[in-house]
């Protein structure tokens, strides 16, 4: 077709700017490594401390002569004054994608990461096709004949198109390039019919999900291959971004590792999405019936037969925001949320679960909850040090304020020494151990756990206060689960705002907490402060497990860690066992941190 040679010619074209671009941006993220190295030297720091002369008189003065001097760019320590403007301004995501994808999008780079991955899997490319537009179809298939690796099949599979020109785009693509396979539907079959259609055509070890609408990025598959290679994973994703209207990139999801909790919650995995196709075709392929979310009940079944998921933290897929697609509005497929809810429900069944499916945060999002049987009992545990005033609202908090009735509460005392503390103490109808000793957090936990009688402790500190009251519950139905180590609540400072949200590593140089300081009302990171997830660690100032998981690691670690980091420490000896830590939001919990005791972070606990 002399058209699509004409495309051809312009795609070549296109090609050749885009490594001439690729040259530029690399040269400018050199420049802009370079611009970083200078604002961290000493001197630039000490410039920095007079802000307000370098801003209101060097700054203009500099830029004056630049104007009257264009060839001869002033500097300050080596850097052009017009680089130091831009430094101050944060950049987009636009800026951001194009200076790190100069490095990615690099034909040599990918040749030799090619040669050293120790397995090359031939990945099949199942798109089905329904009368796509002509553009956009295009974008679609050279997304995929460009790509860097090479070991590739893409199998399209049209869905009865009524627009003539679907079709002799097709077969002029297969006709161009052998690894590309067509077929064509009689009739019909909806998406789930044409996935399975394409599916069909595949004869990789391994399917990748592409919408007939959408992009991927050109080292997409080859990242895909080589994490394959280096993780033997049956299960992987990326992360994702979005095309508007006129093709500018925006609207990035950056995901976290594989969180079985989170997915119950939402489908956050989607694009771009790859599995062995023996495992696809092993549960089925895609089910008719569940149309609009036939990629979230393939993966519910799917990760019901294997634990090795992987998730390629990169942008790999563009998705496109065309009219009517659920990009643009979640509503344009209102059907898909009761079809992912249905899948939902049947997951609980067939994984032996009891529990029931509702509505979360937001149109797309669940919430599962799950049955609490026979109300096992829970020792509260509660290491205290005067602060009675606290102590006591506490108390009370569960005593009234908590819908849980198996209930025992342990007080550690440690070395009250005010008469109203002693008094309360001596009165109350709870468990008190005394222990005088200096204050050493994981010793008062490991103490009041040898004495607890329940089957699941609570750890608590005495400056919180229950909001909710079904909050006990929503922990005991997490921390039951066979595969659960430990269960984080949501706490609030006294001012409303989040405390802890889940603990993240790396913040502060050790771990800190997630969206603390956030608004209380605020949805977070794509819903992460609404909705059940999995974290690295939880605070212990409101955790809960099982008493036979805190045995099984052997408690907290009372010789190394005292004071600080303890809880960090006991959540990542409870996931080498092989546990997850939830986090839930339900569990709402107000914590009047430091009112009772302050510390200072201690550099061997840090170490």
């Amino acid at each position: 077709m002399a058209e699509h040679d004409d495309i051809e010619a312009l795609r070549r074209e296109n090609a050749a700017l885009r490594a001439e671009l690729t040259a530029t941006q690399a040269v400018l993220a050199e420049k802009d490594a370079q611009l970083q190295r200078i604002l961290n030297t000493l001197g630039w720091r000490l410039l920095s401390t007079y802000g307000r002369f370098k801003y209101g008189v060097l700054l203009p003065a500099l830029e004056k002569l630049r104007r009257r001097s264009p060839g001869e760019l002033p500097a300050i320590a080596g850097a052009p004054v017009a680089s130091l403007a831009r430094a101050r301004r944060e950049i987009s995501y636009g800026e951001w994608a194009s200076a790190t994808e100069a490095v990615r999008y690099d034909p040599v780079r990918a040749r030799r990461r090619e040669e050293a991955m120790k397995a090359r899997p031939t990945i099949s490319v199942i798109t089905p096709v329904y009368d796509t537009s002509a553009e956009v179809l295009e974008a679609a298939i050279r997304s995929v004949r460009e790509q860097y690796y090479p070991d590739w099949e893409l199998c399209l599979y049209d869905d009865a198109s009524p627009s003539p020109h679907v079709r002799p785009i097709l077969e002029w693509h297969a006709a161009e390039d052998p690894r590309i396979k067509v077929g064509f539907g009689v009739e019909n079959e909806g998406i789930s019919g044409a996935a399975n259609g394409a599916l069909a055509m595949a004869t990789g070890e391994y399917v990748a999900l592409l919408d007939h609408d959408d992009a991927l990025t050109p080292d997409a598959l080859l990242e895909m291959a080589a994490a394959i290679a280096d993780t033997g994973a049956e299960i992987l994703y990326s992360d994702e971004d979005k095309y508007d209207a006129r093709g500018r990139r925006h609207d990035p999801f950056f995901k976290p590792d594989w969180s079985p909790d989170l997915f119950l919650s939402i489908m956050y995995a989607c694009h771009l999405t790859v599995m062995r196709r023996e495992l696809v075709e092993r549960v089925g392929g895609f089910r008719k019936g569940f149309e609009g979310s036939q990629d979230y009940d393939l993966w519910l079944r799917a990760t019901e037969q294997t634990d090795r998921i992987h998730h390629v933290p990169m942008i790999l897929y563009h998705w496109r925001q065309v009219a009517g697609s659920t990009a643009v509005d979640v509503g344009n497929k209102g059907y898909a949320h009761e079809r992912s809810k249905r899948a939902i429900a049947e997951a609980l069944t067939r994984r032996g679960i009891a529990g029931t499916v509702g509505d979360g945060p937001v149109p797309t999002s669940f919430h599962v909850v799950r049955h609490v049987v026979d109300e096992p009992k829970v020792s509260v545990l509660i290491p205290t040090r005067d602060r009675v005033d606290l102590l006591a609202q506490a108390i009370e908090g569960i005593e009234t304020k908590t819908d849980y009735r198996n209930v025992e509460i342990v007080i550690v005392d440690n070395g009250s020494i005010e008469d109203e503390t002693r008094q309360y103490l001596e009165s109350t109808r709870h468990r008190v151990i005394r222990d005088d000793l200096p204050f050493n957090f994981s010793r008062l936990n490991n103490l009041a756990a040898r004495e607890a009688t329940g089957d699941l402790l609570l750890l608590l500190n005495n400056d919180t206060e229950p909001i909710s009251p079904g909050w006990m519950r929503a922990m005991v139905e997490h921390a039951m689960r066979p595969e659960v180590g430990a269960v984080g609540a949501k706490l609030f400072f006294q001012s409303g705002k989040v405390q802890h949200a889940g603990v993240v590593l790396g913040i502060g140089g050790v771990a800190g907490h997630s969206h603390k300081y956030f608004a209380g009302d605020a949805a977070g990171s794509f819903q992460a402060l609404n909705m059940l997830r999995n974290y690295s660690a939880v605070t212990a100032a409101c955790l809960m497990l099982r008493k036979s998981v805190f045995d099984e690691v052997g408690g907290f670690d009372e010789e190394h860690l005292a004071v600080a980091f303890n809880d960090v420490d006991f959540c990542l000896r409870i996931r080498d066992k092989g546990y997850l830590i939830v986090w839930t939001p339900y569990a709402l919990v107000t914590h009047y941190e430091s009112e009772s005791r302050g510390y200072d972070l201690n550099p061997s606990e840090i170490d």
